[in-house]
């Protein structure tokens, strides 16, 4: 049973680059905007996808159909020793940062489990516990050679005194059986870390809020070439000051209404004070899950187990 939300929140959204394949120097970076989006009043504060360690726009991997270079496995690896495990120390220094500063604290990690990449969203609690995540369902185009697909057992929504906080990523945000499951867990504080820094985002953003009668919460990086390392290849931009992500990020009522953002020209943190009574006043004409719903006609079946591809039986 969720606690009753009290009747406000400062919410923030960090619009801020990674330092590509700098594990530690990204959880440094994130270390120091929380307390800055803390200091600010902020008790949830919302990172991009993949900040740590990292988003890799514009790197190919050298891949063709059919063929890879070893170029590209050097590469892989070096995205792959980046990524974090979960938990680990990494996860322990993020949960110390949201104890230190009293705020629930979501970030897009790259995670590492065996030998692939999971692009992950965590959730950190005020007493600096890390109470769930989310993997990605469906990595989006090249994002699938990169990056292992998550499975519904991390359909993850968390109860807070603010209300239930969920996460969906980036184009996941386009998948509507997607939508439906977490509108079904009743989430009200919607995270949607985002690599999409395209004006079609925001009125994605927009429908999402509108659809759900939540409060969405999206950020996206500011990134330039020269932020990554030479030892990768980068395809995009024609100098080092190229922006590859220009951010975007922004802040909407269940409403509808922009209530911060986006914002497009260099790293910011934007914040907003929410008021949580509109997520009620919004479900008065419409709650998809609820009285809008039709289950006579229409059910969505959603399997949460965890898919391992080997068990064992004693």
């Amino acid at each position: 049973m969720s606690t009753s939300p009290t009747k406000s929140l400062r919410a923030a959204v960090v619009q801020a680059g990674s330092i590509p394949f700098d594990t530690d120097a990204c959880v440094d970076k994130a270390i120091r905007l929380t307390a800055e989006a803390a200091a600010g009043g902020a008790k949830l504060v919302v990172f991009p996808e993949a900040f740590i360690p990292g988003y890799p726009k514009g790197l190919n991997y050298g891949l063709v159909v059919g063929a890879r270079d070893p170029v590209g496995r050097e590469e892989f690896r070096m995205y792959l020793d980046a990524a974090i495990e979960v938990p680990g120390p990494h996860t322990q220094r993020l949960g110390e940062a949201a104890a230190a500063h009293r705020c629930y604290l979501v970030i897009g990690v790259i995670e590492r489990e065996l030998g692939t990449c999971y692009c992950t969203v965590l959730f950190f609690g005020p007493d600096g516990a890390l109470l769930g995540k989310h993997r990605k369902l469906m990595p989006t185009a090249m994002e699938r050679m990169i990056w292992g697909f998550g499975d519904g057992s991390t359909l993850t929504v968390i109860d807070s005194p603010y209300g239930r906080i969920g996460s969906v990523i980036c184009w996941e945000n386009y998948m509507p059986m997607l939508r439906m499951a977490m509108y079904a867990k009743n989430v009200q504080l919607y995270c949607a870390p985002t690599a999409d820094d395209r004006d079609t985002w925001l009125p994605s953003m927009r429908h999402v809020a509108l659809e759900g009668r939540c409060f969405v919460l999206t950020a996206c990086q500011f990134l330039r070439r020269k932020d990554f390392p030479e030892s990768v290849r980068v395809s995009l931009g024609d100098s080092p000051d190229a922006v590859l992500m220009r951010g975007g990020s922004a802040i909407v009522s269940p409403l509808g209404k922009v209530l911060a953002g986006p914002h497009f020209d260099g790293e910011t943190i934007l914040t907003a004070d929410l008021d949580l009574d509109e997520i009620g006043r919004g479900k008065f004409d419409f709650d998809a899950a609820g009285h809008y719903s039709r289950p006579d006609v229409f059910q969505l079946i959603v399997n949460e187990k965890p898919m391992a591809a080997v068990v064992a039986k004693g």
